[in-house]
């Protein structure tokens, strides 16, 4: 084999596998059997060495370069596009990272719900007896205003300023009060006729302004604690409207949560984005492979150049 057809023929192979490689990138069907196609016109001309290499050649240059080139400059116009997704997915990674490192669990609510209603509890007993013997002994537990700072912005109902206003109106002819709370005098003496036995029912906030409800343990009957004055009152739950107590999860992990869901979106967003091909380019693939695939296409090897040319001028063009 002469030196030219042996380099002709080297050169035939590295563009068959530029095409290959194109071919498994884009997963599309025309491509594909475009590229079986020059495999079998590869093996036409090295089988049968009484055929002009030069048309191999040509055939390579004018149309599988070309191709190839083509569907070069798509990829990399696909992979910019899907960039752009990737990296709003690095960034949302990124948020939810920072949020899983500030948030409180579910099951750190959960279990604070029940120490905040012992701390309530030991609380009103001594806030009876402070105000029994008229006492300035301050009767709230330590840190009993903790519970809300910790868990309000993520696991309180959202209510409006105007309820808030309304759970909190009282009568000061219908309440004991020291310096340090106020109480109705009515919830006072339920509180005794049921030993102080009570959870937490859940938690309402409006903008700052944040109130625990509470449920006595053996009746339907509800109170609210004001942790910004330290007012506890009768509240009728209705006024709350719906809520969802069985839904004890956080804002920020709903967020995450939603977050998460968005990035699988977008990471198979951008993975259709990589691997897409113009409808336009396909139609012409299309009929490319028609002439190709021609069984008199070698006699009209030279009348190819009609087809390349539409390729050079769709790789010319700035709507890829």
């Amino acid at each position: 084999m002469d030196e030219n057809r042996l380099n002709i023929l080297n050169a035939s192979t590295r563009d068959i596998s530029k095409l290959q490689l194109l071919s498994v990138f884009f997963n599309n069907d025309v491509i594909y059997k475009i590229y079986l196609r020059t495999q079998v016109l590869h093996q036409l001309f090295q089988t049968n060495p009484e055929l002009d290499i030069n048309q191999l050649e040509m055939f390579h240059l004018q149309f599988t370069q070309t191709l190839t080139d083509l569907l070069k400059k798509i990829k990399k116009n696909n992979e910019a596009r899907a960039d752009l997704l990737l990296d709003e997915v690095h960034l949302n990674h990124q948020l939810i990272e920072q949020m899983e490192g500030s948030a409180y669990s579910e099951q750190s609510y959960v279990n604070d719900k029940q120490r905040q209603a012992l701390k309530m509890s030991q609380s009103l007993r001594k806030l009876f007896q402070v105000l029994s013997d008229n006492s300035a002994e301050y009767p709230f537990a330590a840190n009993i205003n903790k519970f809300s700072a910790h868990f309000s912005a993520d696991y309180f109902y959202s209510i409006s300023t105007e309820l808030v206003y309304e759970l909190l109106v009282y009568n000061p002819a219908d309440v004991y009060s020291n310096e340090y709370a106020t109480i109705q005098r009515k919830l006072m003496g339920s509180l005794c006729k049921y030993d102080f036995k009570i959870e937490l029912y859940c938690g309402v906030r409006a903008n700052d302004i944040v109130l625990e409800v509470y449920r006595f343990a053996d009746v339907n009957k509800y109170f609210l604690f004001s942790p910004l004055n330290n007012v506890l009152l009768f509240c009728d739950v209705a006024k709350l409207g719906d809520i969802d107590l069985k839904n004890t999860v956080s804002k920020r992990e709903r967020i995450m949560r939603e977050l998460r869901d968005k990035n699988v979106q977008l990471t198979g967003k951008a993975g259709l984005i990589k691997a897409n091909l113009p409808e336009n380019i396909t139609a012409l693939l299309a009929e490319d492979y028609k002439k190709i695939a021609d069984v008199n296409f070698m006699a009209h090897m030279n009348a190819f150049d009609v087809q390349a040319n539409i390729l050079k001028t769709m790789l010319n063009t700035d709507i890829l």
